[in-house]
């Protein structure tokens, strides 16, 4: 059987998931790849067939998209042309990770396809919203990516369909410690606004980890490093605590490692608001927004006790045939 695999490239997350998720098909299936969007820091160690440009939130300086920049990269008329252009009949079935080419394709061409992702199950009605609902980033979700089947990753089951996360070999094999810094990763916040809230809790050893770094330096207790998966998931696993943003691979692969967590949601983006939303529900302090407003929120945390560890459980193959199975 001929599989199409599409992957979204914006943002850490679907990388690092499809990093276990492609070995398990490939020794089932015949197997492409499809990759599109921008901004992700890991490179993907398996051939790509398809490289897109796909449509990408740009992630702004100020802890929310930017959309001007989004906008400006925006190319509708590229789009339609790699939809169509897509040999998406020579596949028996198209899996897609939140992936819009492959997956307005497989609609168009009426070849049978499944959302695979955690979009998937944020959008299950048992899944936690925010009280405040957002009509236009349901629709977002819906209609972004859309598949005839569904399966979604969440940080807890909430119904049939969805599964808990795929934590990556490579965290997995982590060997834990609890040493003397914190880790921070909000791609959404440039090093400038990092630093000034930083600096303001100088009895702490702050590892960040930044796409505008591009050269390893320390202001003060404040340690910036280019974005580098291998340094970020032995920083995590050796750290006493993680501040990170409210999407999902991250938070997941710290609640597995038992670390003291704080989350961020990007402003405007409605997954996050949920996800956020979720952590909540499991104890996880959330703050608004990354600046010296929350100064006493950060404090706060710093002084807390947490000892959530959720262990999931490595069902990467189960999940693998349970999908194949729909076919």
């Amino acid at each position: 059987m001929k599989v199409l695999y599409g992957i979204q490239g914006t943002g850490n997350g679907h990388i690092s998931r499809a990093m276990d998720i492609i070995p398990c098909l490939a020794k089932k299936v015949d197997l492409d790849i499809l990759v599109s969007g921008s901004q992700s820091g890991i490179e993907l160690q398996y051939p790509i067939k398809y490289r897109k440009d796909g449509l990408s939130f740009i992630f702004g300086k100020k802890g929310g998209i930017d959309l001007a920049a989004t906008l400006a990269r925006l190319n509708p008329i590229q789009f339609f042309r790699d939809v169509k252009d897509l040999p998406v009949r020579e596949y028996s079935l198209v899996i897609s990770d939140f992936e819009p080419i492959s997956a307005w394709s497989a609609k168009l061409g009426k070849v049978p396809s499944v959302s695979l992702s955690h979009q998937a199950a944020v959008l299950n009605k048992h899944a936690p919203k925010p009280e405040k609902k957002n009509l236009f980033g349901e629709f977002i979700l819906k209609n972004y990516a859309p598949a005839r089947n569904k399966a979604g990753f969440h940080f807890k089951s909430y119904g049939e369909g969805i599964y808990t996360p795929i934590i990556r070999q490579q965290i997995r094999r982590q060997e834990v410690k609890n040493e003397n810094h914190i880790t921070v990763y909000l791609p959404s916040y440039d090093d400038e606004r990092l630093f000034e809230v930083l600096r303001e809790f100088p009895d702490e050893n702050w590892h960040v980890f930044s796409k505008y770094c591009h050269q390893e330096h320390s202001e003060e207790t404040v340690h910036f490093n280019p974005l580098n998966s291998d340094l970020f998931t032995q920083s995590m696993a050796q750290g006493k605590a993680v501040i990170c943003g409210a999407g999902f691979e991250t938070p997941s692969e710290a609640l597995f490692l038992g670390k003291k967590l704080l989350v961020v949601p990007m402003r405007n983006q409605y997954e996050q608001q949920c996800n956020a939303r979720c952590l909540e529900e499991l104890g996880v302090p959330v703050i608004k927004s990354f600046n010296r407003k929350a100064l006493p929120e950060i404090s706060k945390w710093l002084e807390i006790e947490q000892t959530l560890r959720i262990e999931y459980h490595d069902r990467t193959d189960s999940i693998v045939n349970a999908i194949l199975s729909q076919i």
